[in-house]
């Protein structure tokens, strides 16, 4: 992974720095707490599954409260990205030198709605993010980075994160909403205009990454889940730091898009395209 260095990041539009976060320090008491909310949603709902290890509880207990009703699953989603553990990571100072080290004179911000947790379950397709721009779905600045990082190991089966190498060359990219045929909305609905065109001058990488690893992304940098054929979720952590000094985000007031109740397309209307557009 150490062929896509920080130095090469504004050629790459990505970044990969291995062990960049403790495992130990950072990254386990977030896993110990997801292990606690779940053991307490198991027993909430009498759902009988393992939940003796934060791995157990991550893959198991999870799976087993979604297969009795979905909804929980939510429940668990938006308890998580209240864990002070996962919020400290969050406020790490090292995020904000990073960011500096990649966008010289920067003021950093970490965008509000911004940060979470992502369980891509294998063969939920309603949730899983297609390729995508972060500018739309998050706004708030243009000069903006994504940092995202594994909570567990993730192997080719699990589908990870694939990444256009380079492909923040392309600009911003006018999108579409279509929700796909399985009702997708909000994020999950929008397409880029052109898109199969525009990746293929573009290698595509997918990288496995292990807790402590750091991905990160130009807010431009075309990308998307990657199918999750395993038989266990893959679970992560995204969030991401703009520029205030930016003077695209000045314009708009740094003001978010779908996560802050706003649609991109009220504030940027010229990123708008129709389904039937094409290169």
């Amino acid at each position: 992974m150490s062929y896509f260095p920080i130095e090469r990041f504004s050629e790459n539009g990505l970044a990969i720095s291995e062990g960049f976060y403790n495992s130990v320090h950072e990254i386990d008491p977030i896993l110990v707490g997801i292990q606690a909310i779940i053991s307490i949603l198991l027993a909430k709902y009498g759902v009988d599954a393992p939940c003796s290890t934060p791995h157990e509880a991550m893959t198991i207990g999870y799976t087993a409260l979604i297969q009795k009703n979905r909804t929980w699953g939510g429940e668990v989603y938006d308890a998580i990205k209240q864990i002070p553990a996962f919020m400290t990571l969050i406020g790490n100072a090292r995020n904000s030198e990073i960011f500096q080290r990649l966008r010289p004179g920067s003021v950093p911000g970490v965008a509000a709605g911004g940060y979470g947790m992502r369980i891509d379950n294998p063969g939920e397709e309603k949730f899983r993010a297609q390729w995508h721009q972060e500018f739309p779905s998050q706004l708030r600045s243009i000069d903006g980075v994504v940092f995202w990082t594994p909570l567990l190991a993730v192997t080719p089966d699990m589908g990870p994160v694939e990444i256009a190498v380079g492909s923040h060359k392309e600009g911003l990219i006018p999108v579409y909403e279509d929700d796909a045929g399985v009702g997708k909305s909000g994020a999950y609905a929008l397409h880029l205009d052109g898109e199969q065109e525009r990746l293929k001058k573009y290698k595509v990488v997918a990288p496995c990454t292990k807790p402590g690893d750091l991905v990160l992304m130009d807010f431009l940098t075309m990308h998307q889940s990657g199918i999750n054929v395993s038989k266990i979720p893959r679970w992560s952590i995204q969030f991401r730091l703009f520029n205030f000094a930016d003077p695209v985000g000045i314009k708009l007031g740094w003001r978010g898009s779908f996560a802050t109740g706003q649609k991109f397309s009220d504030l940027v209307p010229e990123l708008v395209a129709t389904k039937s557009s094409t290169l």
